[in-house]
């Protein structure tokens, strides 16, 4: 597998707004629901979108969420992880995307964490 990117994405429509923009422009993307069991046989691709429902779920739940599917893509060679995150922001009052961004930014050694909002 040529892995080279890794999207997180907090929700399914947006994970497969980024999957198609993706392949439209060259990458050859799978989207999965959630971390894919560690047996599934991938095809040969450039990029995964693992998509989530985390928008709304308690913050604890959405980084754990986030970091074990980071986990999963960097265990399989992707060298960027990004993370995908809706256009209307947040659903939330307290919010996930600050928790979910400080806990990748703080995986990856303190380095930027690519946030990508919906096309």
């Amino acid at each position: 597998m040529s892995l080279r990117l890794a999207c997180i994405a907090d929700d399914y429509t947006g994970a497969s707004d980024l999957a198609n923009t993706l392949c439209r422009n060259g990458l050859r993307t799978v989207q999965t629901i959630g971390i894919p069991a560690d047996g599934l046989a991938l095809p040969e691709i450039d990029a995964i979108v693992v998509a989530f429902k985390i928008r709304s779920v308690p913050a604890r739940e959405a980084v754990a969420a986030a970091l074990a599917a980071a986990e999963y893509c960097t265990a399989r060679g992707a060298g960027h992880v990004m993370y995908k995150i809706c256009s209307t922001f947040d659903s939330t009052d307290a919010g996930n995307i600050g928790p979910v961004t400080e806990a990748l930014a703080a995986r990856a050694g303190g380095l930027c964490v690519p946030v990508c909002p919906a096309f």
